[in-house]
């Protein structure tokens, strides 16, 4: 992979660049997403009046055994408490995997499942299968929402992806080539990983694991030993075409809990409510000479031999009203060491309109901490 510059106001982006991505999606070869977080436009966009009020009794996955305990009971045990709660999907396209979330039949799954279409299959590990309608999807986040109907659903319980550590042990529960609830395991490899490919980028960085994730698996739960999702699986490497082993990458859970009311009751993602400061930014420095990704503590901000330059400063921003300017050099974010322009739009693709955030700059031989409050993207 390489970093290319970024130049998009400050907007949340990635610029990594694999030679090539796999969505999971049974019978998908290539795909590639639309747009980055606030340049593009939301896609398989439905507009229903509004989600039914259904209420039936809703059956809630309760929390299972401590992570501490030995980790093939604890994975025996998220799959026969989970497992119920994950899906099929099938759409015109082909066949993808889901987990229903809501006691009223609210399905995650992927946009490139649905793929468009208004009206899915659902079928679940007890054999009943339903007729669903597609309430809302975004490509640059690769997240839709479905709706079924019927009584007593099992639901999996959305846990905390921001708590992930490398090495963590996790699950991701699909439908790989038809095979229904196939479990798989494997840990967590990184995180925070931009994924992109020329110059369309998903939305926000992935949870990259090691789990097994096969066409088919796309729209499923990665979970952990809590048997809380924490993540959606979504995409495998490629290079030169062919499937890697053991690199596949899952949507932070955070981002669907964000994003997924929107999409069940406006069917499309609000662009104004996105972070923004203001700025164009780029790497300063060597981006290889960054702390090992299995240090958990920041180091505090090192000085202008590496960071996030300001290139450009809007005017009209928050940026410039609190006092930053072009040239000034971002060395960490809420405590976070800055190394790359990645690591400045993967912090701030966190935070919402009206947070205050604290920034440490270098301007020249001077050391800054600024307070800057993070704006609303201007529409586009």
């Amino acid at each position: 992979m390489s970093v290319e510059q970024h130049d998009e106001q400050g907007r949340v982006g990635t610029s990594a660049r694999p030679q090539r991505w796999r969505p999971t999606r049974n019978g998908l070869i290539a795909f590639a997403l639309a747009a980055s977080i606030l340049g593009g436009t939301a896609a398989c966009v439905l507009r229903p009046s509004a989600p039914p009020p259904v209420t039936p009794a809703q059956v809630v996955v309760q929390p299972g055994p401590s992570a501490a305990a030995a980790p093939q009971d604890a994975l025996v045990s998220v799959a026969e408490r989970v497992g119920p709660a994950v899906v099929s999907v099938r759409s015109e396209q082909g066949l993808g995997s889901g987990v229903i979330y809501d006691g009223g039949g609210l399905v995650l799954t992927n946009a490139h499942v649905v793929n468009g279409a208004r009206e899915i299959s659902v079928g679940l590990a007890d054999g009943r299968r339903f007729s669903g309608r597609v309430l809302g999807a975004d490509r640059g986040f690769d997240l839709a929402v479905g709706q079924i109907g019927g009584q007593g659903l099992p639901v999996a319980p959305l846990g905390d992806s921001a708590s992930l550590r490398v090495g963590q042990f996790v699950a991701a529960i699909g439908n790989p080539y038809g095979f229904d609830h196939t479990v798989t395991t494997g840990v967590v490899s990184a995180l925070n990983r931009p994924i992109a490919e020329g110059q369309e980028s998903y939305a926000q960085p992935m949870i990259q694991t090691d789990a097994a994730i096969n066409p088919g698996n796309s729209g499923g739960p990665l979970l952990d030993l809590q048997g809380e999702v924490v993540g959606i699986t979504t995409l495998v490497a490629a290079p030169d075409g062919f499937p890697a082993q053991g690199l596949g990458f899952a949507v932070p859970v955070d981002t669907a809990k964000r994003i997924a009311p929107q999409l069940a009751t406006g069917g499309q993602i609000s662009r104004s409510g996105q972070p923004y400061l203001g700025v164009s930014i780029g790497d300063n420095g060597d981006p290889t000479e960054r702390p090992s990704p299995y240090q958990t503590r920041p180091r505090g901000p090192a000085g202008a031999d590496h960071g996030a330059q300001l290139v450009r400063v809007d005017p009209n921003g928050s940026a410039v009203r609190a006092g930053l300017r072009a040239g000034d050099v971002v060395s960490s974010f809420d405590g976070r060491d800055v190394y790359t322009a990645d690591d400045f739009l993967q912090v701030l693709v966190l935070h919402q309109p009206g947070d205050q955030i604290q920034l440490d700059v270098m301007r020249g031989d001077q050391r800054l901490n600024v307070t800057v409050e993070v704006g609303e993207a201007p529409p586009r």
